[in-house]
């Protein structure tokens, strides 16, 4: 199974100021480079009569993705009462050629000096803002929180009531050092602790650090069936079948364990696990269709860089990834995660460390094939049997 640095389970993003509060008046924001409006700038001002809301994105947020056909329809719904503004720091053009394949009838803005950030600071993403037409702040909130009924209820000059999305504005590596400080001469500890308020969803196992690399986890907000895809192996959720029938509002909690071998702190998880849950763990094979990964130019693969430095990092993202020291299994599992979001077998029979850099257009799969192709790869879909990770609760007799 893979070995990650961090999984962000929410997409993140900083900033460092106070937040408006619900009734204040919204500064005149400019929106100065609007890439698909009947101007390329506008002020916040001269929607002034309009409904507002204001959408900060990413292209490779995959939770932002999901809230897109919400907001277009919305738009649609609404076409001269309301006006949806998407704010991305990413470049004009990563935004123009997501726009190119995935128009937008909404307004897209790019925001790379993050200045319409710093009057509505937060961490994660998605991250909603809905101004009155009065050019007062209504809510700051989740997009699937804004519906065409609360739409409506404006309209009518009616109160309405969001739920608050706050978050906390500390950073996850500050987050960490507040809650789970830790000197390098620790042997063993495990600490738990419930939800920290508004911050990431995530875990880390150090790898970039040379006293805890392997052998210290630590977790911040996340459920308890990832804690245990976690501890049985690192399973992502595409190869894991949960019958524990948790909802989207499970409880999430916090961990930090440190053991003293990195061989010690899977198995040392699964018995401090054991100890306070009822969750049951295990594997069994599947028959799954998958993607098969396999070598079809030798000469194109062969121009790979191979690594030289002997360092491995482990950046990646939905649509980038930029890891040296990368073998090919480990490539096969961030296609799988970041890629295609299918299920990826690795045949290749290559054992090589790779230094493997490169981005595409999540919203264009072809990018990402061709980007294969280019390296003497390929995919093929076939099926094979596949270990999955099943979930379920103990039965009580």
């Amino acid at each position: 199974m893979k070995k990650v640095l961090i999984i962000l389970l929410l997409c993140t993003t900083q900033a460092s100021f106070g937040q408006l509060k619900n009734g204040n008046a919204v500064p005149d924001i400019s929106f100065a480079n609007l890439l698909n409006s009947p101007v390329k700038s506008y002020r916040l001002n001269q929607l002034k009569g309009k409904i507002v809301l204001v959408e900060f994105w990413a292209t490779w947020c995959g939770s932002c993705l999901v809230a897109m056909p919400h907001l277009k329809a919305l738009q649609a719904k609404y076409p001269k009462t309301l006006q949806v503004i998407a704010i991305t720091d990413e470049t004009e053009r990563r935004a123009s050629l997501y726009l190119k394949t995935k128009p937008a009838n909404f307004w897209i803005a790019v925001d790379t000096g993050r200045t319409i950030t710093q009057v509505f600071p937060h961490q994660l993403i998605p991250h909603s803002v809905l101004i009155g037409p009065d050019g007062k702040l209504i809510a700051v909130t989740s997009p699937e929180a804004i519906t065409g009924k609360v739409i409506d209820s404006l309209l009518n000059k009616q109160q309405v009531h969001l739920p608050e999305k706050r978050d906390n504005l500390v950073s996850h590596e500050d987050l960490i050092k507040q809650n789970f400080f830790a000197a390098d001469t620790v042997q063993y500890r495990f600490m738990m602790q419930a939800e920290i308020k508004g911050g990431p969803g995530l875990s880390t196992t150090w790898l970039d650090n040379k006293a805890f690399s392997g052998r210290r986890l630590t977790c911040i907000n996340l459920p308890l069936t990832t804690l245990y895809m976690l501890a049985n192996g690192n399973y992502p959720y595409s190869r894991t079948i949960n019958e524990t029938k948790s909802g989207k509002n499970a409880p999430v909690y916090c961990l930090d364990l440190i053991v003293k071998n990195h061989t010690d702190l899977l198995p040392a998880l699964q018995k401090e696990l054991s100890k306070r849950f009822d969750l049951q763990a295990k594997i069994k094979p599947v028959l799954k269709e998958v993607q098969v990964l396999r070598i079809t130019d030798p000469a194109k693969f062969g121009s790979i860089k191979r690594n030289a430095s002997g360092n491995r990092t482990y950046y990646s993202r939905h649509g980038e990834i930029d890891q040296e020291m990368i073998t090919m299994p480990e490539f096969a599992q961030f296609l799988e995660d970041y890629g295609i979001n299918k299920l990826v077998v690795d045949e290749t029979a290559n054992k090589e460390k790779l230094d493997i850099k490169f981005s595409f257009q999540p919203e264009n799969p072809q990018s990402l094939l061709d980007i294969l192709a280019g390296m003497g790869l390929g995919l093929t879909k076939e099926q094979r049997e596949i270990s999955m990770l099943v979930l379920y609760k103990q039965q009580a007799f």
